[in-house]
Formats: structure tokens, C-alpha cells, sequence
């Protein structure tokens, strides 16, 4: 099978794209918050975070979320390629605007979450999670 230069030179050029691609579509930290809060200001009080300082395997990391009268929470994982973990809706017959899952963290970073409260107004907590190889402690 022959090509002719332009064919190549395309064939290239689509090669080129799709390696470069992948890194536009991956939004950043401070991208998805800006997206979730419109850019408003927040609060450091609201919401509660709880996670551990030491997590000895960064593949099952338990993490929990509670914010009285939350319409939303969105956590993030700041330091993964692709930074958003969860986000949370509550509805108006929600009987606690919380909630507890286990993330997967590539290695030591900030994990944040972000309340949208039902006054519109937002909430932010963060936690600094180490993770150790080997569960060595260290």
C-alpha cells in the first residue's frame, strides 16, 4: 500500500491532534470549581470534610461529606489527572444533605469539597491525604 505525500502528511497531522487532545479535554482544579461556583466567593465553614492523613492504599481512600442545608457537593481529588471525584444532589425530601464513600487517590494530595448551599451561597473543605506505598506508615 503506497501514500501519497498529502496522505501522510495528514496521517501525521491526525496523529499529532489526537496525542495532544486528550490533555484540552481534562479540566483542571481550580477549572471545575470555577465551574461548579459560577466564580463566587466561599465560605470555610458549612461543610465538613473527613478523611484520613494517612492513607496506606491509595486505591480505597474513605472519605466523608457533611453540609446541613446543601443542595449540592462536589469533591475533588486535586492532585489526580482527571481531578473531580463525586458530586452530590440533594433534593428538598433529603433527610441529611451528607455522604461517605471511598475515592482513589494517584498519590499524596489535597482532596476539596465544595457545598452549594440553598441560598446560593458555597462552602469549601479541604484535607491533605498522604499516601504511603506499601503500608509502611511513611
Amino acid at each position: 500500500m503506497e501514500f501519497s505525500r498529502r496522505e501522510t502528511l495528514a496521517m501525521g497531522l491526525g496523529a499529532a491532534v489526537l496525542t495532544v487532545l486528550p490533555y484540552r479535554l481534562s479540566a483542571s482544579a481550580d477549572d471545575k470549581i470555577a465551574e461548579f461556583t459560577g466564580g463566587a466567593d466561599m465560605a470555610d465553614s458549612g461543610i465538613e470534610l473527613t478523611a484520613p492523613e494517612i492513607a496506606e492504599n491509595g486505591n480505597t481512600v474513605p472519605i466523608s461529606v457533611n453540609a446541613p442545608g446543601a443542595t449540592a457537593i462536589m469533591v475533588l481529588a486535586t492532585g489526580n489527572p482527571t481531578p473531580g471525584v463525586a458530586t452530590f444532589n440533594f433534593g428538598p425530601g433529603a433527610a441529611s444533605q451528607s455522604a461517605s464513600t471511598r475515592i482513589r487517590l494517584a498519590g499524596t494530595q489535597d482532596v476539596v469539597a465544595i457545598a452549594k448551599m440553598a441560598d446560593g451561597s458555597f462552602a469549601k473543605a479541604s484535607a491533605a491525604v498522604k499516601v504511603t506505598i506499601g503500608g509502611c506508615g511513611g
